[in-house]
């Protein structure tokens, strides 16, 4: 699932994902995509931004965290923020991963082998 409130980051990052073979379930915010979590959808990895309207990406991942079926599942930020405390914020709230806006096809595909296997 793919989480993001900028319309032309989940365009451009879902067509990258999906011609590498990946099915890609949208929210464009948290709320969104915290309703599709509770409804299960079938979901194998988030990558959700940080800086959202209404629930910040750190607030929705530990939302989803919460969920039973999805305690474990990777979960990767993908946000303009690099700063450090972020990370660790990040990290202590239940990321797997960080990559800092624009990353390019080669380092979110290789990211999402590596958290995947």
């Amino acid at each position: 699932m793919l989480v993001d409130d900028s319309a032309t980051i989940l365009l451009s990052i879902s067509n990258i994902l999906g011609k590498s073979g990946y099915a890609v379930e949208k929210a464009s915010n948290a709320a969104d995509g915290l309703a599709k979590f509770k409804a299960n959808v079938k979901v194998d990895l988030l990558i959700t931004d940080l800086n959202m309207p209404g629930m910040n990406g750190i607030e929705f991942i530990k939302e989803v965290r919460k969920l039973p079926n999805y305690k474990f599942m990777p979960i990767l930020f993908l946000t303009t923020e690099s700063q450090q405390a972020k990370r660790a914020e990040a990290k202590a709230a239940g990321a797997s991963g960080w990559l800092v806006k624009p990353a390019t096809a080669d380092e979110l595909l290789n990211t999402i082998k590596l958290v995947l296997r």
